[in-house]
């Protein structure tokens, strides 16, 4: 159970969700509201004030399942503390809560599982390459804790069953939000669909500027990495490799 449910705050919040919204016995196949309840945002920090949903009597919404926003907030005032800086003046006061969510949603894909955008196939007698290419993402480089930005291309060869594009992209989505390396990133999202969708072929390349090197160290802006995972066909087999290759790249300058 979440110790947030059984605090006044959230107690306060479930006995407002209960008052707006009644199940009528007539009809249990449609839920109505009396007034929609508006999204409450999350608690922030001690020091925050009043938020506009709790101004209006809307208390806070419980904040991620598996984040301790509060014990970031305190290592981020330490870190300001370390360096020099004072965590409370006017400008600062709110940096700990904000950066704390901002980890909670930069690393949500931790308390997510992938898989559950790999179990919805459509049935298809199609067996040539299926390619996704330029789907953005972000992610978070564990060896610094800093963002590396790209693009990933996605294909495969279907064995009897297709699955929506829009998936592809949201276990793209799911991997990238957790610390990562790119090589990790690269061989995770090809195992997920060679393993979810019995594919004949997977191939993940991802190209990406990582800000650990670009702003820091050798600071080498306009640099790139780019990886590759190929399984099934496009490994063994090298004109399907390249049929693949030339579909990411071929017509671009």
């Amino acid at each position: 159970m979440d110790p947030w449910l059984d605090s006044p705050r959230g107690t306060e919040w479930h006995s407002v969700l209960q008052a707006r919204i009644q199940l009528p016995v007539a009809d249990n196949r449609q839920l109505t509201t009396s007034k929609l309840l508006p999204m409450p945002h999350r608690p922030l920090a001690s020091t925050s004030s009043c938020l506009a949903d709790e101004c209006e009597g809307v208390p806070a919404a419980p904040p991620p399942l598996g984040v301790d926003l509060p014990r970031i907030e305190r290592a981020v005032r330490e870190i300001l503390a370390a360096v020099g800086e004072n965590p409370d003046r006017e400008g600062l006061l709110e940096t700990p809560a904000r950066v704390a969510r901002m980890y909670a949603e930069l690393l949500s894909g931790l308390r997510e599982d992938p898989r559950v955008h790999l179990k919805k196939f459509f049935a298809e007698q199609y067996d040539e390459i299926v390619l996704v290419r330029d789907i953005s993402f972000n992610s978070l480089c564990e060896h610094h804790l800093l963002p590396f930005i790209g693009k990933a291309h996605i294909a495969y060869v279907p064995n009897g069953r297709v699955i929506g594009l829009s998936k592809l992209a949201r276990v793209v989505e799911v991997v990238s939000h957790r610390p990562q390396v790119q090589e990790r990133l690269t061989e995770t999202i090809a195992n997920l669909l060679v393993e979810e969708l019995d594919a004949k072929g997977v191939a993940v390349v991802i190209e990406a500027a990582h800000s650990c090197m670009t702003i820091r160290g050798i600071r080498k802006p306009g640099s790139e990495c780019v990886t590759s995972a190929m399984k099934g066909i496009f490994r063994s087999n090298l004109s399907s490799r390249a049929e693949v290759m030339t579909l990411i790249y071929g017509d671009r300058k």
